[in-house]
């Protein structure tokens, strides 16, 4: 199989995955509506209550909401991987000279798109109800390209749930994790505002140190120079998470 042919063979897969984005109104629904209502959820009823210090608690809020959009995009992920394994798509390819491994580069290219699009509507939302980022050229690069990473090795996470599931239903629930781990992270309040066993968790996880990067870029602040540890991070988990990815699709596409 040449070159040509994989990028032929990945083309035409990515574009049915997006097809499913425009015809699937629930992935819509998951992709922009439900994170704008936690955004607006925490921005009325619970921000009064939390101190941000001398930072608004809009714009402290929205580098969270970005995050979380992206880990609640996972499920939609992690149900199409598996859904075209049990309803024997998989299979259909295979009696083709198609390269079977295209079907994850569709879905995480889908995901890309379904969390650019959020992201692009949570920035909208959050300036309707107060957000005003202050971050210049270089600063929005900055964002845009960490988010990408985080974004990409979220669909490859989102990936391996699909394939450890044995049903659709299993994956959508393995996929909590994934949205659950935005919580336990400095999203809604500052690390230093927490009990200190859950303060220490809080501060070392790895989603903790996107929002902490993407916080003070959109803002036009100083960064707390850990950006390059939220890189390493997530680099590492792409490079261990798409081998992972490879093995256990051929394990399940025999």
């Amino acid at each position: 199989m040449t070159a040509m042919w994989a990028v032929t063979d990945s083309r035409a897969l990515i574009g049915r995955s997006l097809r499913h984005i425009v015809r699937n109104g629930e992935q819509v629904v998951v992709a922009v509506l439900l994170p704008a209502m936690i955004l607006l959820v925490f921005r009325y009823m619970f921000g009064g209550a939390i101190d941000t210090g001398s930072t608004v608690y809009a714009d402290y809020l929205i580098a969270g909401m970005l995050v979380l959009s992206v880990s609640m995009n996972s499920t939609a992920t992690a149900t199409a991987v598996r859904a075209d394994l049990s309803e024997g798509f998989v299979d259909r390819l295979r009696s083709m000279p198609v390269l079977s491994s295209a079907v994850i580069i569709g879905h995480v290219a889908a995901a890309v798109v379904r969390n650019a699009i959020s992201t692009v509507v949570m920035l909208g939302v959050g300036m309707l109800v107060g957000f005003r980022p202050r971050a210049d050229l270089d600063g929005w690069l900055a964002v845009a390209g960490l988010m990408a990473l985080y974004s990409v090795a979220m669909a490859f996470l989102a990936a391996i749930l699909g394939m450890i599931a044995k049903t659709v239903e299993g994956a959508s629930g393995l996929s909590v994790l994934l949205v659950f781990a935005p919580y336990v992270s400095s999203a809604f309040a500052p690390a230093d505002t927490l009990p200190g066993w859950l303060r220490v968790v809080v501060e070392n996880q790895p989603i903790t140190l996107v929002m902490d990067t993407v916080r003070p870029l959109l803002l036009g602040l100083p960064t707390t120079g850990d950006g390059w540890l939220a890189v390493a991070w997530w680099t590492g988990i792409l490079f261990a998470a798409v081998p992972i990815t490879g093995l256990l699709f051929r394990r399940a596409a025999r």
